[in-house]
């Protein structure tokens, strides 16, 4: 009896050039992105290399934190016999869900060195502790 060998995993397939393109273009429009928690604030790190901060939008509704943005670079470089220019336009957006003890309305935002820092103060323990006691009418 003759077994029938399956060689599919030696051949690359006709598809995975694209695939590599596609998960390398996601990589890129989703920024490398870091969040921590902190004693008192909840942190947010983005790198964002080539985004002018004018091209970022920060905002903080219903206890997400979203960042939006478009990068624009263009490189162009020429010498007495050769020609280069390199162009990378491209819009992301990242959205992170705050935890009930973030207090999104005094978030803070700062740029550098081509990576965005966000800041999300904590409320005291006090507050997240502090229950209010409901009454029960009749009737």
């Amino acid at each position: 009896m003759v077994e029938k060998s399956d060689n599919s995993g030696l051949w690359p397939s006709l598809y995975d050039p694209f695939r590599a393109f596609g998960s390398r273009l996601a990589d890129w429009l989703n920024p490398a992105t870091e969040a921590s928690s902190g004693d008192k604030a909840y942190d947010i790190s983005m790198e964002l290399p080539g985004v002018a901060e004018g091209d970022i939008e920060l905002t903080v509704e219903n206890g997400v934190v979203t960042v939006r943005g478009e990068k624009k670079t263009q490189e162009e470089k020429k010498g007495d016999t050769w020609y280069f220019s390199e162009r990378q336009y491209g819009a992301f957006r990242r959205s992170f869900r705050l935890p009930e003890d973030a207090e999104g309305d005094k978030a803070e935002a700062r740029m550098k060195d081509g990576v965005l820092h966000v800041s999300v103060p904590k409320k005291s323990r006090e507050a997240v502790e502090k229950a209010r006691k409901i009454a029960i009418s009749r009737g």
